[in-house]
């Protein structure tokens, strides 16, 4: 007897093959059977009709403060995913001195609009070295399994103390320093180290973020503790300067460790190189022995405003600015009021004091014909007459007043959406031909982060619903889709005990319903400690998640099953015979 059987589902098995019926026999925490399983089960699943994959591998989350609190681990945990990775941008809590709490706190609200006083209240700080972290996080179970990096962040404040400003430059026995935390921490379970290098990021107080003026010293010494150790993955967020010569040293580092190097590929009007650019020069090295691989997302990356979020168009003006302290139910009194209404419309907004943010902050509150109203059954690849500009003049509206009324309605809780980066062609045609190269992988979700701005955790149900099943301008095949967001993440990161359904991996799996799969509308949920505030987003069509062979979500709810902890190190695979 097994301990689970699912029957007679249609298998997609991680391999990008074709799908096939059969039955999946599970005993533990692994697959032990694929075929037909004459044995019965324990328990046993009904997959007549409905799609079996592996669980979701996402590579770039930022839960590093919520694993430590929370053991759903939502919204990741919603949508099919059954590993994270995270501590990606530079950004984590470890190692941390006792006295640099609450700058990385300060640190990870700015760069990753995560609620300050969520991490201050909910996290314990029950560490001080990334090691005694990784402990930490080992003590709770959990519906997912989470791996991370070491945090280029964390260290640099770690080593350079009060020296750690942008500008700032390590002296070689500082060097020495970071690359020896770096080491250690992979030796007890890290499965890289991230860094960021883009104007983006910048902490709550609006300086760059710790990382962003390291130089190719400071980056190759790094490095090379990674390839003393002899694994990891080397994850950079950066504009892409040209006259800092990225790929030229990202390629020396891959070819003189044999790591891979990992970085965030989009079009965006911060970095200094077009899509295609960075694509070119990234195989460029790679043709040249480098094994550099790039990290891209399924849709426009941006921000859903709101009038509760972190971000609305009017939110430099200065009638927007006197209401900071006031709650939200005066907030919204005030901006039901006609008069106050007017007043706001008749405002300029006050710029920002970095000046290379003003093209961000143009769009943010002008780019009317780059925003998009999220209505019920919105999609997330708009066509430029869906604009607020192209709707706000066919109501005989101006962009400013259009966009002020539409996030009035449901009682102030109407959304705004601005693909601020990947969206430069109004469409995603140029991601087609990227989802089918073994350069790159699927991407980006940054699942736990820009709680008031985005929910792209959602992103393989995005997959499924947009690029899958409903696209009008061409689809991918389910096969592939799987692939890449299973195996293809998986095997980056070394986790070869997951990512396939054949006998000896991990027993992760999804029941899915193709023909229920949607996403949800967004909200604005305020549950995280302290109050905090989160952008949710459930789907349908998520019959079962199996985690390590346990039931952790049934019809979209989760059970009381947590079988998930924490990852040390790459994994390697242990093949079972195919038993009955």
């Amino acid at each position: 007897m097994h301990d689970l059987v699912i029957r007679g589902g249609t298998v997609v098995n991680g391999t990008g093959g074709k799908p096939f019926v059969a039955d999946i026999a599970i005993d533990g925490d692994q697959v032990s059977l694929v075929g037909t399983v004459a044995a019965k089960g324990r328990e046993e699943i009904d997959a007549t009709g409905k799609f079996v994959t592996p669980g979701f591998v996402d590579v770039h989350t930022h839960y590093d403060g919520q694993a430590t609190w929370d053991d759903e681990m939502a919204p990741s945990s919603w949508h099919g995913i059954t590993t994270v990775v995270m501590g990606n941008c530079g950004v984590g809590f470890a190692p941390a001195r006792p006295d640099r709490h609450e700058w990385l706190i300060n640190l990870m609200e700015g760069v990753e609009d995560i609620p300050g006083t969520a991490l201050a209240e909910g996290m314990s700080w029950n560490w001080e070295t990334f090691p005694e972290y990784l402990d930490e996080l080992e003590r709770m179970p959990r519906t997912v399994d989470v791996a991370t990096h070491v945090p280029h962040g964390a260290v640099r404040a770690y080593v350079l103390g009060d020296r750690e400003k942008p500008g700032a430059v390590p002296t070689q026995d500082e060097i020495d320093q970071m690359s020896k935390i770096v080491e250690d921490g992979l030796k007890a379970g890290a499965l890289g180290f991230s860094t960021s290098r883009t104007i983006l990021h910048r902490s709550i107080d609006g300086e760059l973020v710790p990382g962003t003026t390291a130089t190719k010293e400071e980056l190759i010494g790094i490095g090379r503790a990674m390839g003393r150790v002899g694994y990891g993955v080397f994850e950079m967020a950066s504009d892409l300067n040209k006259e800092w010569d990225e790929f030229s040293w990202m390629g020396d580092l891959s070819r003189e460790t044999g790591m891979p190097v990992t970085f965030a590929a989009l079009q965006s009007i911060a970095k200094d190189q077009s899509l295609d650019e960075q694509i070119a020069n990234m195989r460029a090295e790679n043709d040249n022995g480098a094994n550099i691989v790039a990290q891209i997302a399924l849709r426009g990356n941006g921000i859903v405003m709101a009038w509760q979020g972190t971000v609305n168009p009017f939110l430099r003006h200065p009638s927007w600015m006197e209401m900071e302290d006031l709650g939200w139910d005066e907030k919204y009194a005030k901006l039901k009021d006609p008069v106050f209404k007017a007043q706001l419309l008749d405002e300029a907004s006050i710029p920002p004091e970095q000046v290379d943010m003003m093209p961000v902050f143009m769009v943010v509150t002008q780019g009317w014909q780059m925003q998009f109203e999220m209505d019920e059954d919105f999609n997330y690849e708009p066509k430029a007459d869906e604009s607020i500009a192209a709707r706000a003049a066919a109501a005989g509206k101006s962009g400013a007043e259009y966009a002020y009324d539409l996030m009035m309605v449901d009682d102030g809780k109407g959304f705004i959406y601005l693909p601020l980066l990947n969206y430069m062609d109004g469409n995603l045609d140029f991601l087609e031909a990227l989802q089918q190269s073994d350069d790159t992988v699927n991407s980006l979700s940054d699942g736990g982060a820009h709680c008031g701005t985005i929910c792209d955790a959602a992103s393989p149900t995005f997959m499924l619903e947009h690029w899958v099943k409903n696209r009008s301008r061409g689809t991918i095949s389910l096969e592939h889709a799987i692939k890449r967001q299973c195996l293809d993440t998986a095997r980056l990161y070394g986790l070869n005990d997951r990512g396939l359904l054949k006998p000896g991996y991990l027993a992760d799996v999804n029941v899915i319903d193709m023909d229920r799969i949607k996403l949800g509308k967004p909200w604005l949920a305020f549950d995280l400690p302290a109050g905090g505030k989160r952008l949710l987003q459930k789907a349908d069509g998520y019959d079962y998640t199996i985690k390590s062979g346990q039931v952790t979500f049934k019809g979209g709810v989760v059970t009381d099953k947590r079988p998930g902890g924490l990852i040390r190190g790459p994994q390697m695979l242990e093949i079972l015979e195919a038993a009955e």
